[in-house]
């Protein structure tokens, strides 16, 4: 790789880093696993880069690594079910161990997995951005309501509610994707 190559290559790392780490935030929660895709998914472009031909290519590209690399590390780990503590129904409970096919179960379940998880992503950009932030505190990043009400000054209820109508918008937006790739 020449010097002007290796310029070019930290550019391109640099400009995508945030987009690729949002992305890969939104499907895994722990931020430990999230920086170690992140650096997977870099190392394998500074191995490729004498093949990835074009600066419109990278980015895609770096994102179907990024897929894959999601897909590989559900596939090592068990599906966890997310505990629901809203106070909501027992029909209310939304756990991904439902919508989401065991990464144990093969490539089709894996591709499954990953349009489910693609999907969760885009619905979770549609909720309000209360409900968004709470649901994402408290199922992906693992607070208690007790801690988010310390940090917001917003009260538990307030935060259970907005929480339970994001579960709902969810489980509504999702059920249809997961019922019509179930039919596959």
């Amino acid at each position: 790789m020449t010097i002007e190559q290796g310029k070019r290559l930290s550019a391109e790392i640099e400009r995508e880093r945030p987009r690729l780490r949002n992305f890969i935030r939104r499907r895994v929660a722990n931020e430990a696993d999230v920086e170690d895709i992140l650096q997977d998914v870099f190392s394998e472009l500074v191995e490729a880069y004498g093949l990835v031909q074009s600066v419109e290519h990278v980015s895609g590209w770096l994102f179907a690594v990024a897929r894959n690399r999601i897909i590989d590390f559900f596939r090592k780990k068990k599906t966890v079910s997310l505990p629901e503590s809203t106070g909501a129904d027992e029909d209310e409970r939304l756990g991904l161990d439902q919508l989401l096919p065991s990464a144990e179960a093969g490539p089709e379940a894996a591709y499954q997995r990953a349009v489910l998880l693609e999907e969760l992503d885009a619905a979770l950009d549609e909720l309000p951005p209360e409900q968004q932030d709470v649901f994402i505190a408290h199922e992906l990043e693992g607070k208690s309501f007790k801690q988010l009400a310390a940090e917001t000054g917003i009260g538990i209820n307030t935060l259970l509610s907005r929480k339970h109508y994001a579960v709902r918008y969810l489980r509504m937006r999702l059920r249809a994707i997961h019922d019509g790739l179930n039919e596959i």
